[in-house]
């Protein structure tokens, strides 16, 4: 009994204690609700005034209502990241030059300063500029001093001499299959006049490509792009070379070839030129110029425009597919930069086809020759190897669809071209063939007519 009266006076003052609390809290909510009452009379009652009661339901009521923050997840840490910031300490590190001490001479001051001269510029010297150390004079522009020395190399580059001799060249093989007597004065006109019309409509080329060139690796080193020569001296340049060509060509020559290259120079410069910036139709625009030289070479020897020189044409024409198609394959970033619109660019799959199809016409067209009566039947079986060649490497081209492939046959058609054009040289029909039959057929005409004869 004693142990139960011991105990009741400390469960008595914790239940006075509990109901205390109660009583406190539940007697202040009249007071609150006096409270807004009075506040009403004066203003409008908002939201914020029943804040209270929310969090009395809160804390009271319902205790197990809390939000309980999601721990935040520790972000992956790369292996290397203590390796990159060993490097990036090893970049801040700066180079701090000792301080000579105050009792040294100044003597051995000047010497020391002189000896780190020395080494600095024999560092630099021996060792190599590291990227982005260039000078200031280095960054500026420079201007552009045109020597005497420098300039025919600058106006060879900008007539394009490599294509122009291949243009001379294919002209002089049009002369030297003709069949006429071969007349020395007559061919070194024809090859002077279609070289300096060459080099006008190089020159006229360049003068309008100057601002897609300068887009282009291949052609950012024009002269007229880096600024060695001004457009008005490459305009008087071609001018100097089209006029006395053409003139040379229709006075020495004769009318047809004269207007023969002035066509080409207007087919290359107005023509060509724009469409390689708005149709794929360029190409074939392209091939028609380079295969108008050898025409003019027959017409230069012959005067008159036969099926010989539309079957050299041809050749020509048909070469220039798979030699262009695979350049151009190569040199597909650098066109879509430049802005021009080429089928290696736009129509890949047309590109292989056409190189190979035009392959595959060479042999057709080596065949012909013997046919119009300009080469021998030894012609055809002669170049047959070099046809199939060429053709086995645009039917990989089409296949692969590389730059390997692309190279092969690109670098094949430099020496297809002439070695055929030898061949067809080495199996032409004597001049003396020709008149022999041509004799014996007016001789047999005269036999039959008079034996018609009474």
């Amino acid at each position: 009994m004693s142990a139960t009266r011991s105990c009741r006076p400390p469960r008595a003052l914790a239940g006075l204690f509990l109901w205390h609390l109660r009583n406190t809290g539940t007697q202040q909510i009249p007071c609150r609700f006096v409270h807004l009452h009075h506040v009403a009379s004066n203003r409008l009652i908002t939201f914020q005034y029943f804040n209270f009661l929310k969090r009395m339901y809160v804390t009271r009521c319902t205790k197990d209502l809390s939000q309980r923050a999601k721990p935040k997840s520790d972000s992956i840490v790369s292996p290397f990241h203590e390796l990159q910031q060993l490097d990036q300490e090893k970049k801040v590190v700066l180079k701090i030059s000792p301080v000579s001490p105050v009792h040294q001479s100044w003597s051995e001051m000047s010497s020391r300063n002189e000896l780190r001269e020395m080494k600095s510029a024999a560092e630099t010297d021996d060792s190599v500029i590291p990227v982005g150390a260039e000078s200031k004079e280095d960054r500026q522009w420079k201007e552009m001093k045109l020597r005497l020395d420098d300039l025919p190399g600058i106006l060879a580059r900008l007539s394009k001499i490599k294509l122009t001799a291949l243009v001379v060249s294919t002209a002089s093989a049009g002369f030297a299959m003709a069949p006429v007597p071969f007349e020395l004065t007559r061919f070194l006109l024809a090859s002077l006049g279609t070289g300096l019309a060459s080099c006008a409509a190089n020159s006229i080329n360049q003068f309008f490509e100057v601002p897609f060139d300068s887009n282009m690796n291949r052609t950012k080193n024009r002269p007229l792009v880096r600024g060695q020569i001004s457009p008005l001296l490459a305009v008087c340049f071609a001018a100097s070379c089209g006029i006395p060509g053409i003139a040379l060509l229709t006075l020495g020559v004769n009318p047809l070839t004269g207007a023969l290259g002035a066509f080409n120079i207007f087919l290359y410069t107005c023509c060509y030129t724009p469409l390689k910036r708005m149709s794929i139709a360029n190409t074939w625009v392209g091939a028609v110029v380079g295969a108008i030289p050898p025409i003019m070479g027959w017409t230069a020897a012959t005067g008159s425009l036969d099926a010989g020189a539309l079957l050299l044409g041809g050749i020509l024409y048909s070469w220039q597919f798979p030699h262009f198609n695979a350049l151009s394959w190569g040199l597909r970033e650098d066109y879509s930069r430049g802005g021009y619109c080429m089928m290696s660019v736009t129509h890949p799959g047309l590109c292989r086809r056409v190189a190979l199809r035009h392959c595959l016409a060479l042999i057709g067209l080596s065949a012909v020759a013997p046919v119009l009566n300009i080469t021998t039947w030894t012609f055809p079986v002669i170049s047959l190897p070099i046809n199939l060649y060429i053709s086995y490497l645009g039917f990989r081209f089409y296949r692969d669809a590389d730059r390997s492939s692309s190279r092969k046959l690109f670098f094949c058609s430099l020496w297809h071209l002439p070695m055929l054009l030898l061949v067809m040289f080495t199996c032409k029909k004597s001049v003396l063939e020709k008149e022999d039959k041509g004799d014996l057929a007016g001789g047999s005409h005269e036999i039959a007519m008079e034996i018609r004869l009474p």
